[in-house]
């Protein structure tokens, strides 16, 4: 075939393909026209009911078949201003989530709708999962992307057809300057207020413009929409407080809904753990953790507790713990010590802190709590020493409090002995006291590093250095970690990483538990719930106390110059 056929034929080509598509466009515009009003109710439906919105997208096997509770759930997700969901482990909540998020992109173009979390890694790996979960059960709901969706180990993204998108966030300060149309928090309960004002309400600051050439806000669209989803946490913390002004608000009818329950509601569907297995699980967790996880209640004392939890909370700002100090750490330990046969009993306690110092004047600005340890009481004192002397080798204390009151006097008596450690055969030196008259076994060799504190007798101002510490955040302490956060397949240390946070998550627990209490001019604390410990608490108190009444005296500085030593007033010899 000549050129000029070849030419011809191909314009041919190109005014009926031309031809066809605007017949299909013609079609579609016509299609649009003739049914405006029947697709504006449609889409208002689908919005008003997405989980019947998905019944329709379900295939003819398989599929999901809400239950009556998860229905109400998404409707409530979908409907409100601002949406406080409270459940336990095992509802489902993060599938619903998901599940309306997807909806909503269909529903409404150049959406973009973010799902929060403690880490962006946790975040992705929720929105993954669920994803993937929903496109098993609605395998149509594929149709609706503009391309493969992307997924990393910190990153999420499904984009649509429409231009709507959703992708994750972390619930913390980077969050600052992002911009999202709508925000879904998981784990609320662990997001203090200032993050929360500071950081992640402003991410829905500018709401979604409508297509077209007219493009608006849409008043009626629920724009700045924040989501909040979590398992309850402590009472008077800042998520229990904000849960109680958005009831508040509900009451008022100002847009907001608060809905929660505990393990009863999925188990009478048949969602998560049976109800023996649950039982089974009360009987071998802790009772807090339990009501937080599974209960449904928010935990804590209700009133005159030892601290404020949410100032207890905020100090929680250290990364990492510490097994090797820097060669000038300043570090002190100090020991609550326990006896018993009963290993249901309190154990003993180490708790390891490092001081920061102010360079002008050497006071202390900051008190880490570095790494807490507990000892199991069925040991005996000689044992318990060894683990103790080991413990001061390993940081380089350079005192260690304990508490020698009763049981405590067993324990001291072990330290001033010669101590060889049992695995290496090395020795692990004589102690001596710095505030007693109690003579070591090797009395010239003995390093004075222990601080035989009568706790009973210095109650009080055990307490209230603590309450000071706490009040004014001069005490930090580890912050709060998922129990994914580090790969516990292939990482040999995973325990010994782990440990020192989830040590720091039951100490919040016991001065939670805790409640303040006077006797003239005498404090005292008492305990919310007698199953609970309160031995890290009582060593993390002791080493407070010295580190506040020994350790923090002013050190003045003073400059002279070299001639001011040889610089001599006259003397007034005549009263002139």
């Amino acid at each position: 075939m000549s050129l000029m056929g070849r030419r011809k034929k191909t314009e041919q080509e190109t005014i009926v393909s031309s031809t066809a598509m605007a017949r299909s466009a013609n079609g579609k515009e016509s299609f649009i026209r003739n049914n405006f009003e029947n697709l504006k109710k449609f889409r208002a439906w689908m919005i008003w009911y997405p989980d019947l919105f998905l019944d329709l997208l379900r295939p003819e096997t398989g599929g999901i078949h809400w239950d009556l509770d998860q229905r109400v759930f998404m409707r409530a997700d979908a409907r409100f201003m601002a949406f406080s969901g409270c459940f336990p482990r095992g509802y489902g909540k993060t599938l619903e989530e998901v599940a309306d998020m997807v909806v909503l992109c269909i529903a409404y173009p150049n959406m973009t709708i973010a799902l929060s979390a403690q880490t962006k890694e946790n975040a992705a790996a929720l929105v993954k999962e669920k994803w993937i979960e929903l496109v098993r059960f609605y395998p149509c709901l594929e149709n609706e992307l503009a391309k493969k969706v992307s997924f990393t180990n910190n990153t999420a993204e499904i984009c649509f057809r429409n231009g709507s998108k959703i992708d994750v966030l972390q619930n913390h300060n980077n969050a600052k300057g992002q911009r999202r149309k709508r925000l879904r928090m998981e784990e609320s309960a662990l997001v203090d207020q200032a993050t929360y004002q500071d950081a992640l309400a402003p991410v829905t600051e500018v709401g979604r413009y409508t297509a077209g050439r007219l493009a608006i806000v849409d008043p009626c669209e629920m724009n700045r929409q924040i989501n909040r989803y979590t398992t309850p946490g402590w009472r008077g913390s800042d998520e229990h407080q904000f849960t109680l002004t958005m009831i508040q608000n509900m009451r008022n009818l100002g847009g907001q809904i608060v809905l929660g329950s505990d393990w009863m509601l999925p188990c009478w569907y048949g969602r998560g753990r049976t109800k023996s297995q649950i039982f089974e699980k009360k009987k071998n967790t802790n009772p807090t953790a339990f009501e937080q996880n599974y209960g449904g209640r928010w935990t804590g004392s209700t009133s005159g507790a030892l601290v404020s939890i949410s100032k207890l909370l905020a100090c929680r700002t250290l990364e990492t713990p510490v097994f090797k100090p820097e060669k000038d750490d300043e570090i002190y330990m100090a020991v609550d010590v326990a006896r018993s046969q009963n290993s249901a009993n309190n154990q003993s306690s180490i708790a390891v802190i490092r001081l920061r110092r102010n360079t002008a004047n050497q006071r202390i600005s900051a008190i880490e709590l570095i790494n807490i340890f507990n000892v199991a009481n069925t040991l005996n004192y000689t044992n318990q020493a060894v683990i103790v002397k080991r413990t001061r080798k390993q940081y380089g204390a350079k005192i260690c409090v304990v508490d020698g009151n009763g049981l405590g006097a067993g324990l001291v008596d072990e330290l001033l002995k010669d101590t060889i450690d049992p695995m290496t055969g090395e020795s692990l030196g004589c102690w001596n006291t710095t505030n007693t008259t109690n003579e070591p076994e090797d009395v010239l060799n003995a390093d004075s590093c222990v601080f035989d504190l009568k706790a009973q007798s210095f109650q009080t101002k055990v307490l209230t250095d603590f309450i000071d510490v706490v009040g004014n955040g001069t005490l930090r302490l580890l912050e709060q970690r998922t129990y994914n956060a580090f790969d516990s397949d292939n990482d040999p240390d995973y325990q010994d990483k782990m440990m020192p946070y989830i040590q720091t998550d039951l100490l919040i627990e016991e001065i939670a538990n805790l409640k303040l209490e006077t006797n003239g001019k005498m404090l005292s604390v008492k305990k919310e719930v007698s199953k609970i410990d309160k031995d890290r608490f009582s060593a993390l108190a002791y080493a407070v106390f010295y580190v506040c009444e020994y350790e923090n005296q002013t050190k003045m500085f003073h400059k002279y110059e070299f001639d001011d030593l040889f610089r001599f007033r006259a003397p007034n010899i005549w009263g002139r």
